[in-house]
Formats: C-alpha cells, sequence, structure tokens
C-alpha cells in the first residue's frame, strides 16, 4: 500500500510502498478513502524536519538538555548514534481519515466488515490506503455523511472541545480569532449551539467564507468597534483562538473585547504571553484546549478502548467525535465549501508543498483521496513488501533470520549488530504497522518486510527468529517459533507472568523430550531458545567472571541502577503489557549475579519506597541468595538524576574487591595491588548473537542454560510478589 511519510532526518517528505498493516485485538483495519491534512499540526512537523541540526537544536532545547545528559553518562558516540537513529525514524503524517472497516481484530463488537467509518488520532489515522484504528477512534458514519466530509470530524473534534471549554450558554456572545479551516468550523458550532457569534481574522477572503455560511465576521483592524457593536458594549462571554501564529496579538486583543470574568480558550498555536493588566482587571480565566477531548493521551483509552462512564465524563474524544459526525449528518456543520485543493494519495508531496508555502496557493482544506480497487487482491498483496536489489549474503549463513518487532530497540541496538554479522542472512521483518519493517528492512538489508508474525514463523527460508516485540507478546510468540521449528531470540524479558512462563517451559520440555529420544542429550537439533541478557557476555563481565570461577567461597555483589524516571503512562509501567520495571528491565541485573554466582537463585525478599504517585515499585532493593550462600543485592532506582552513571556493581569475595563501572572500566583490588581495565562502553551485544549463531551453528547447547533462563524470570515473579508481602523472603520454586 502507499503511505505518506516524513523524514525528520533529511527533511523529506515521500510517499513509499509499505506492508498493508494487520489489525490486533481492539482494532479495525480501514480501507481508507480520504484524508484530511492539517495546515496547522502537520505543517509543523515539516517544517522542524526541514531545519538543518542546528536550527532543530534552537527550537527543542529541551531535548537537547536530554541529549547532553545522556552524552555524560553514555560517552559521546553512542548517544550520537541514538540520536540519529531516532531522528531517521519515518513519521507517519496525518490524524484524520474516513473509509470501509474490511477487518477486524477480537473484541470489536458494535463495529462489522463493510461499515463506513471516520477515523482519527496521530499514528492511526495516517495518510495511508490502509489504517489499523482502535475502537474508541472511530465512529460509524450515517449514510449521508460522505467521505470527504467524514474526513473532517477530528479538527471538529478538535474544534468542538475547545468549544465546549468555553462553557458557553444559549444567547451568549461569542468571538472566534482567527477564521482558518478550525475557525470556519468553530464558528459554525458555535451558531448552532445557539450562540451570537463574530468571527475575526486578517484575511478579507476569510471573511467572506464566513459571509458565504451565513455568518457574520470582521477584518482585525474593525474588531474592537465590531466587538463594542456587537455586543452592546459589554464585551464578548466566550473567546476562542483559532490563530496559527507566533504573535501574541490574539491574545492581546481577546483580553480588549472580554466582558469582566469573559473565559478565552486557545485552540490554536499562538504565543502565550497573556497582558496581566488587563486579564487582571476583568480576572478572565484563559484555558489552553487539549486536542480532541478527554481520553485524548491516554493509552487506556485510545489504545486499550477503556471508555470512561458517560455520567461521570459527559464529552469523551470518542462522543465529540460522534456529535461532529451528527452535526454533518444534519447540515449544521458545512465543510465542502472549505476544500480549496485535492490530491490523490500518489501526489501527496504536492499537499505538502501547498501548506508549506512553496507553491505560493492560497489553501484552506487539503484533501488526500485513495482509488478504489479489488480489496481481496489487494489484501493478498500488500501485507508485504519485498528489497529486490538487496545483495544476498552467502547461502553458507547458518542463521536465516526473520525477525517480529522493529521498534526503537530493534533499530537502535540489535539490528545494527546483526547487519554486521556475517553468521545472520536477514531474511524477513515484520511489525504490525508494517510501516517500521518497511523502513527497517530496506535500512538494514532484509529480503522482505511484512505486517504478518505468521509469515515469518511459517517461512521455510527462516530457521530462526528474533522476538523484539512488546512484552506481553514473548511467551506467546516463543511458543509458536518453537512449535514451528524455529530458534528462537527473544530480548528480554521471557515472560511477564507465570503462566506465560509455563507455557514456555512446557514447549521446552516437550522439544528436549523429542530430541534426547532421537539424538541424545548432546544435540540440539531445532528449538534451541536464548533471552537477551547481554550483559554477562560483556567483555568486562567476561574478566570479571574468570576472576571468579575458581573461588572456594561464598561472594557477596551488590548492584545500583540508576534507572532514571519513567512515565507511569508509558507502556513498560503497564503490568500487562511492559510488566513493569522489576519484570521488564531488573532481570539482567539478577541475571549477570547468577553468571558470576554460576547459580540460579533460591530466594528473593524485595523492599519497595513509597510510590507517591509519581512511581511504579521501581524503587526497589532486592536481597537474593543462591545455592553456596552467595548473596546478591540489587538496588533498581528511578528517583536519581539521569546524568549520573547507570549501572555499578561491586564484588566482594576471598580477599578481593572489583568494580563494575558501567562496563566502562573493572577495577579489582588483591593483596594491596590495583588493576583497572577500561574500554568504550560495551554492554555484550556483539558477542552475546555471536555466541547465539555458534550454537544454532553447531548444534550445541545454548549460550545460556535454560535453568539461569526460567530461573532469573522466576526471580523477578517473586520479587514483585515479596514487595506485595512487606518484604517477605520467597523462595524460588523448581
Amino acid at each position: 500500500m502507499k503511505q505518506l511519510l516524513q523524514n525528520i532526518k533529511n527533511g523529506n517528505t515521500v510517499v513509499e510502498d509499505v506492508p498493508m498493516p494487520t489489525p490486533r485485538e481492539g482494532q479495525a483495519l480501514v480501507k481508507v478513502s480520504a484524508s484530511l491534512v492539517s495546515a496547522g499540526t502537520e505543517r509543523m512537523v515539516v517544517e522542524f524536519a526541514e531545519k538543518s541540526y542546528l536550527g532543530k537544536a534552537r527550537s527543542r532545547p529541551d531535548l537537547v538538555k536530554q541529549t547532553l545528559d545522556k552524552a555524560k553518562r553514555e560517552g559521546v558516540m553512542p548517544t550520537v548514534q541514538a540520536v540519529f537513529n531516532r531522528l531517521d525514524q519515518p513519521m507517519a503524517l496525518g490524524y484524520s481519515t474516513a473509509g470501509t472497516i474490511i477487518a477486524l481484530g477480537k473484541n470489536m463488537q458494535g463495529f462489522k466488515v463493510g461499515q463506513r467509518v471516520a477515523c482519527a488520532g496521530g499514528g492511526y489515522a495516517t495518510h495511508a490506503e490502509y489504517n489499523v484504528v482502535p475502537r474508541n477512534l472511530l465512529t460509524p458514519l450515517p449514510k449521508n455523511v460522505d467521505f470527504e466530509s467524514a474526513a473532517f470530524t477530528t479538527l471538529g473534534a478538535i474544534a468542538l472541545h475547545g468549544f465546549r471549554l468555553a462553557e458557553p450558554q444559549l444567547g451568549e456572545n461569542v468571538a472566534v480569532i482567527g477564521l482558518g479551516l478550525l475557525g470556519l468550523l468553530t464558528i459554525q458550532l458555535a451558531a448552532a449551539a445557539g450562540c451570537n457569534v463574530l468571527g475575526i481574522d486578517l484575511d478579507p477572503k476569510r471573511i467572506k467564507l464566513a459571509a458565504a455560511l451565513g455568518l457574520e465576521a470582521v477584518t482585525r483592524p474593525q474588531a474592537e468597534s465590531a466587538a463594542q457593536a456587537f455586543t452592546s458594549n459589554r464585551g464578548f462571554d466566550s473567546i476562542i483562538i483559532c490563530a496559527d501564529t507566533s504573535s501574541n496579538d490574539p491574545v492581546e486583543l481577546a483580553g480588549v473585547i472580554a466582558r469582566d470574568r469573559a473565559k478565552v480558550v486557545a485552540t490554536g498555536a499562538v504565543g502565550l504571553n497573556i497582558p496581566r493588566k488587563i486579564y487582571y482587571e476583568k480576572e478572565i480565566a484563559f484555558i489552553n484546549s487539549r486536542s480532541y477531548g478527554p481520553g485524548r493521551y491516554d493509552a487506556n483509552y485510545e489504545e486499550n478502548g477503556n471508555d470512561y462512564p458517560v455520567g461521570y465524563i459527559r464529552w469523551t474524544e470518542g462522543r465529540n467525535f460522534q456529535a461532529v459526525v451528527d452535526l454533518l449528518a444534519s447540515d449544521k456543520l458545512r465543510v465542502t465549501s472549505l476544500i480549496s485543493h485535492r490530491f490523490p494519495i500518489e501526489e501527496g508531496v504536492k499537499a505538502y508543498e501547498v501548506i508549506t508555502g512553496k507553491k505560493k496557493e492560497a489553501f484552506l482544506g487539503v484533501l488526500l483521496k485513495y482509488e478504489t480497487s479489488d480489496e481481496k487482491q489487494e489484501m493478498s498483496n500488500e501485507k508485504r513488501v519485498e528489497f529486490p536489489l538487496v545483495t544476498r549474503r552467502s547461502s553458507l549463513a547458518s542463521v536465516k533470520l526473520g525477525v517480529l518487532g522493529a521498534g526503537l530497540y530493534a533499530n537502535a541496538t540489535l539490528l545494527p549488530v546483526l547487519k554486521n554479522n556475517k553468521d545472520f542472512e536477514l531474511v524477513g521483518i515484520a511489525s504490525s504497522g508494517g510501516l517500521h519493517a518497511q523502513h527497517s528492512g530496506k535500512k538494514f538489508g532484509f529480503q522482505y518486510a511484512t505486517s504478518s508474525d505468521d509469515e515469518i514463523l511459517n517461512d521455510p527460508n527462516i530457521n530462526t527468529v528474533a522476538i523484539l516485540t512488546r512484552h506481553d507478546s514473548h511467551a506467546e510468540l516463543v511458543v509458536k517459533a518453537l512449535k514451528a521449528g524455529k530458534h528462537v531470540f527473544v530480548e528480554k524479558p521471557l515472560a511477564i507472568d507465570l503462566a506465560g512462563l509455563n507455557k514456555v517451559i512446557k514447549q521446552l520440555t516437550t522439544d528436549h523430550r523429542s530430541q534426547t529420544a532421537k539424538h541424545g542429550q548432546s544435540s540440539i537439533v531445532n528449538g534451541l531458545l536464548t533471552v537477551g541478557f547481554n550483559r554477562r557476555f560483556s567483555p568486562l563481565a567476561q574478566s570479571l567472571h574468570s576472576l571468579l570461577v575458581t573461588r572456594h567461597e561464598p561472594l557477596h555483589a551488590h548492584y545500583r541502577i540508576n534507572a532514571g524516571n519513567i512515565p507511569l503512562n508509558h507502556w513498560t509501567q503497564d503490568p500487562t503489557l511492559g510488566g513493569g520495571r522489576i519484570i521488564g528491565e531488573a532481570c539482567h541485573f539478577i541475571d549477570l549475579i547468577s553468571f558470576l554466582v554460576g547459580a540460579s537463585p533460591v530466594s528473593v525478599a524485595a523492599h519497595a519506597l513509597p510510590n507517591q504517585g509519581k512511581y511504579r515499585e521501581d524503587n526497589i532493593s532486592m536481597t537474593i541468595t543462591f545455592p553456596d550462600g552467595s548473596i546478591g543485592v540489587v538496588d533498581y532506582l528511578a528517583n536519581g538524576d539521569k546524568s549520573f552513571p547507570k549501572e555499578r556493581l561491586e564484588v566482594f569475595c576471598e580477599g578481593m574487591i572489583a568494580v563494575l563501572d558501567d562496563y566502562v572500566s573493572l577495577t579489582t583490588v588483591k593483596d594491596g595491588k590495583k588493576k583497572v581495565e577500561s574500554m568504550a562502553q560495551d554492554k555484550g551485544w556483539k558477542a552475546e548473537m555471536s555466541a547465539f549463531a555458534k550454537s544454532v551453528r553447531e548444534g550445541i547447547e545454548p549460550p545460556i542454560p535454560y535453568e539461569d533462563l526460567i530461573g532469573v524470570t522466576k526471580s523477578t515473579f517473586a520479587a514483585v510478589e515479596s514487595i506485595r508481602k512487606n518484604g517477605e523472603k520467597i523462595i524460588i520454586g523448581s
């Protein structure tokens, strides 16, 4: 399928062939008929992308600070690579579309194939021939609302939410400053609600457009005198600013024409230097409107499909969408006359040349159109995109790899390692949305990209699968891949709950029995599994291990992690998606100590600092015991300063002290002698993948014993259980 994309790194706007997305649970696959280009939000994105690196930095000083902190903590080169990788990710443009549902994921009651819908949401309702859209961002369309009109639904909801925030009453006087697309929708909504509305704009052509809609409007020079006459010198009850300008004039004008204790709502991007004198004297309330309404930016609402009770929140973003559609159906909101340009998706780049002023054309509503075609034929052909110019590696490569997941970890960390490892032939890569698989496939030299996990799992040319998806899918995909006879690398964690882990254990046990019966216990024929516990493969961790492997006494290891704070709404914090940070990341540190001890933990006791509404059990201290009496203490902390180095491990054993500092240096002290090994930070990813390839190639035991994979995973579950039981020691079962 064709999709319009923005490259933030080089500023290029392009239309590319991308695999058709696959709907997951709670999503619908929609064949798009029309999409609306946002002259505000999307223009800002394009203009930011076109800036030089210096220009980007000047416009986002907050990101510059984050980058400098990362450089202090991890070094300049890793930081530069991470920044360039972020910038290189394609951005899907668009957030307001309309089309027809052609497939449904699970739990989509109330929707059906063939249903006409309006779609909303950045990353979902994009400028593409097909979109996957969650249920709460879909709105059914009446028969008398055409697709072009329905494409205005999302922008209409932005206007409606801003209008609701002003809380106008029937018969009140409302001013709308700025009569672009958003402003012309807003004045129609105010009029439909029974308000007396006056529009204000700099452009006489916009005044004529308002007049054609039967609404009163004046130019900026007339605004103050017109306001006095319009309100009988009382001033406006509400002023809604829809202008798009860095100037502070709209805010100043709003204060002048407002009545005493009026409300001013900003839905447009304007200067926000509020003049204190007039706003103070009139006690004016100022509100910044946030997008479509309640539910916006709440993943539980938008992604998980959990609605808010109507008795508590009457107008969610979804109910605002429905209200806009109803107004379109009743002809109380008219948008056809606001359309200035139509482009086929193949010429989508021209739309951005219009809204950024490159074409020097006046514009208002800019639509992209999508041709109708045989859906069944397209469904069978468009889930996969091949890269015929990819240079195939030697057929001697023993690891013929398929990758599930093409997110940040894949692109920034693992795929660069695999690209330079000759043991791996990169065959196929999948992501549910298709877009990131297409980008990564082309960038790293895969033979094809797809949106279907099953295509990777069932491909006979693939003998190994790397699972780099969200944590909640790991256990299920591991089992499916093992059943398909593939070797499996799965990024941590192996599972986020005991039920998932037990399914993996059952499959491993089945595979082991089958192989033992056929080949004896020393040979691994298929179903080899490893987890991304890369730190044990770090050169400095290997050096430390070599010092401890011949020990005769228990050791004590203290691992401190300055993990940094992550917002509570991040998916890794969600117990059902990411498993939380202890299960999702602290497994790394338990594994390294287990590697140094040479055995899996037997018990865990954990305490957490109070969450205080800011944390989610991610400031914890774990005490771990091992069969030989060794003790490991893991302090995983989110309440520190991110500019400070992340990881420090101290080991005490047999008269020796060893300090591993952030995988940059290893200091050992014994018999009064000090030795320091230093190197560029290396957390072991390259060595880990080489070890995995060797196991696959030679048919030997996996690089990490299964007992460790299972024991470490169970330890994280035990740590969470211990926190809930106020630090009680939890014995880890076999």
